[in-house]
C-alpha cells in the first residue's frame, strides 16, 4: 500500500469507534470504548484516534490522557495499541510519527505503548525464535528515540492458544496431566456455571483471597466492580464460576473482543483443590470462546524470565500444561517529548509507587 500523508480523526461515539477498529487487524479488547469510558472514570480522558491514508482507514489508537498533577503537563498512553498492520513498515514509521506529534500537541512528557506485536516465540529466550516485523519494530523504535519503559504496565509475555481446532485435537495436544485433571474435576463433580453482575462481590472478595495468598497488589473494590460491569454491559465479558455443591471455588473475568479471548482476572478460594477446578474452569472458558467464535485465546501473562525466580513460575506451569505458545512480546515503549521532565519524571514515580504500595500493604 502506497502511503500518501496521514490524516487524524478522533472518534465520538463508541457506535462508531467499535464499528472501525473492528475493520482492523486483530484489534485488543484494551482498545475498545468500553475500557476506554472505564478508565476516564478513574482519572484518564479518552482520545480515541483513526488515522486514515486517503479515504482508507489504515490506523487506530485508544489514547489515554492523565494529567500530572501540579502542573500544566500531561502522560498519553495507548493500552495494547495502536492498531495497525505491523507487517506494513511505511505504515508503522508513519504512526509513530503522528504519535509522537500527539504527545507534543497535548503538552504530554511522553507517550506509551505497548501493542501485542511478537518479537520471539518460544519458552525461553536462548530457545525462542525472532519473528518479524517485532524485530525490526524495536530497530525503529530506538532509532525515532523511544526507550524501552520501566513501566511495563500489562504483561509484556503471555501464552496464546489456538482455539479454531476441535475439542477433541485441543484435548490430545495438552499435556496428559491437564487432560486428566480437567476429566478429574468433572468427575468430582466440580460445574462451570455462567455468573451475572449479581456474582461480582463475590468473585471480588475471592480475587482479593487469592491476591493476599499469592502476593500481588490489588485495587480497591469499586474500581473492579465499574470495570467488570463496564465490560459486561457492553459484551466484551463472560463471568464464569467453577463450583462445588453450590459453594464457589474459582472464578475468572473472560475479556473477548473480535478474534481474541483474555483469561484477564482470575480468583479461587483454595478450598478442594483436589477437585481441580481451575482446569474445569479454564477448560470450559476455552469451549465458550471458541463458541462464541474466537480464534485464539490469550493466558494474559507469561514470565519474563523462564525459572523458579520469577514470580509468575507457578501459574505459568499451569498454562503451560494447556501446550499453548509463548509469545515474546516487545513490551513497552516510551517516547519522552520532553526529555528532562521524563526523567525527573521516572525518578520520582517509582519512589511514589514503592510507597503507595506500602501504604496498601
Amino acid at each position: 500500500m502506497g502511503l500518501t500523508r496521514l490524516t487524524e480523526e478522533i472518534i465520538k461515539t463508541g457506535t462508531e469507534w467499535q464499528e472501525l477498529i473492528s475493520q482492523l487487524p486483530d484489534p485488543h479488547p484494551l482498545q475498545t470504548w468500553a475500557w476506554g469510558e472505564f478508565k476516564s472514570r478513574w482519572g484518564w480522558e479518552m482520545r480515541p484516534t483513526v488515522f486514515r491514508n486517503g479515504p482508507e482507514l489504515v490506523a487506530a489508537a485508544m489514547i489515554l490522557k492523565r494529567k500530572i498533577p501540579l502542573s500544566p503537563w500531561s502522560m498519553l498512553y495507548a493500552p495494547k495499541g495502536p492498531i495497525l498492520d505491523y507487517e506494513n513498515a511505511d505504515l508503522r514509521q508513519a504512526v509513530l510519527y503522528h504519535l509522537q506529534a500527539i504527545a507534543k500537541s497535548e503538552r504530554a512528557i511522553f507517550i506509551k505503548i505497548d501493542a501485542d506485536v511478537p518479537m520471539l516465540t518460544g519458552e525461553g529466550v536462548e530457545e525462542a525464535k525472532k519473528t518479524e516485523p517485532g524485530t525490526s519494530m524495536v530497530r525503529e523504535l530506538d532509532q525515532r528515540g523511544w526507550r524501552v519503559s520501566n513501566d511495563q504496565v500489562q504483561f509484556r509475555n503471555t501464552v496464546l492458544y489456538d482455539i479454531t481446532r476441535s475439542e477433541e485435537d485441543m484435548l490430545a495436544s495438552m499435556k496428559q496431566k491437564t487432560r486428566y485433571n480437567i476429566r478429574l474435576s468433572g468427575r468430582k463433580d466440580v460445574v462451570v456455571r455462567t455468573g451475572t453482575a449479581e456474582d461480582l462481590p463475590e468473585i471480588y472478595e475471592m480475587y482479593r483471597v487469592t491476591a493476599e495468598r499469592d502476593r500481588f497488589i490489588i485495587r480497591p473494590q469499586a474500581y473492579y466492580m465499574d470495570g467488570w460491569k463496564a465490560l459486561m454491559e457492553a459484551g466484551h465479558a463472560r463471568v464464569l464460576i467453577a463450583e462445588f455443591e453450590g459453594k464457589p471455588l474459582g472464578a475468572m473475568i473472560l475479556v473477548h473482543f473480535a478474534d481474541r479471548a483474555l483469561y484477564m482476572y482470575g480468583a479461587s478460594t483454595g478450598d478442594e483443590r483436589k477437585r481441580m477446578p481451575n482446569y474445569l474452569l479454564q477448560w470450559e472458558a476455552i469451549r465458550w470462546a471458541k463458541q462464541n467464535g474466537n480464534k485464539i485465546y490469550d493466558f494474559w501473562g507469561a514470565p519474563d524470565v523462564f525459572d523458579e525466580s520469577d514470580r509468575m513460575w507457578g501459574v505459568y506451569k499451569f498454562k503451560q500444561g494447556f501446550q499453548g505458545t509463548v509469545s515474546h512480546h516487545i513490551g513497552a515503549w516510551d517516547f519522552p517529548s520532553k526529555p528532562f521532565l521524563y526523567w525527573a519524571y521516572m525518578q520520582a514515580a517509582p519512589r511514589f509507587l514503592s510507597l503507595l504500595k506500602g501504604l496498601r500493604r
